[in-house]
């Protein structure tokens, strides 16, 4: 199939972006996603508005150590080191991993963020690192944290009108560490299960993530320490964590993300022995 008839935008500013971006239109950076929901009329906008070249959108700068990075850069320049990495590797290691490098040159942080796919790697990725998001529209501008940007699976706060314009990380510190681990039927498939985790004693944050669920990825509390424990005892704690947030949820898919959320622990554990 070909996409239905529609008008088409690519405008030279922001401001021009947020005006166009109307009852009738839908926003466009890389089209990983978008292009084939077009072809396959699983979407059938009135216009489309190009963003992927606005330079605000594709700029990245570090503030006071907060690294901002603009929704139209590309995986692969993740992926390559043309941002600079305040997550000891983590960014880039997420990035190497995402589809096939074709997919990687085209397609954008912020798209993929903003499509809100469950299993997509920057939608958790995000999460686990307390990410915040900037949202502008012709009214004004907000920011949003990534645990509450999205409401289910591919629906999230952003209202229509409202454009991704950058992700902010936190200020993490020499001494912060991660795991992140995913469960794929071959590579380059979106994951069956996700696990991340990572701590950083200078700002005193431990984060555990349970990712490619059926809605939005699921931050998990551990104030009694269980899961950051090892073998049976982080086994039992993890199952029930998730089979409380999915009481639906058979043992197969408790099993997959109990193992990738260990594998997950487990690489942070390791990163943190070997410094």
């Amino acid at each position: 199939m070909k996409a239905a008839a529609f008008a088409f935008a690519r405008p030279a500013s922001l401001g021009e972006a947020l005006t166009a971006a109307g009852a009738e239109a839908r926003v466009m950076a890389g089209s990983q996603s978008l292009g084939p929901m077009l072809n396959l009329r699983l979407a059938e906008p009135g216009a489309i508005v190009d963003i992927r070249t606005l330079p605000e959108l594709r700029s990245h700068r570090l503030e006071a150590g907060r690294l901002v990075i603009g929704a139209a850069v590309t995986h692969a320049q993740i992926e390559d080191g043309a941002v600079e990495d305040t997550t000891r590797g983590m960014l880039p290691q997420v990035a190497r991993n995402i589809a096939y490098r074709a997919i990687r040159n085209r397609g954008t942080l912020g798209g993929s963020i903003a499509h809100a796919d469950p299993a997509a790697d920057w939608v958790n990725c995000m999460t686990v690192l307390g990410a915040t998001y900037h949202l502008a529209a012709s009214g004004g501008r907000r920011k949003v944290a990534a645990e509450a940007f999205m409401k289910s699976a591919y629906a999230t706060v952003l209202e229509q009108g409202e454009i991704l314009t950058a992700v902010e990380l936190p200020a993490f510190t020499p001494r912060m560490r991660w795991g992140y681990y995913k469960i794929c039927a071959k590579v380059g498939e979106f994951a069956s299960a996700i696990g991340a985790a990572v701590r950083d004693p200078g700002l005193g944050l431990t984060r555990l993530l349970v990712g490619a669920v059926e809605t939005r990825p699921l931050v998990l509390t551990d104030p009694a320490g269980a899961l950051l424990s090892r073998g049976e005892a982080f086994r039992e704690a993890a199952a029930a964590a998730i089979a409380r947030a999915f009481p639906q949820a058979d043992e197969v898919f408790v099993h997959q993300h109990v193992v990738a959320l260990e594998r997950a622990v487990q690489q942070m554990n390791e990163a943190s022995q070997a410094s």
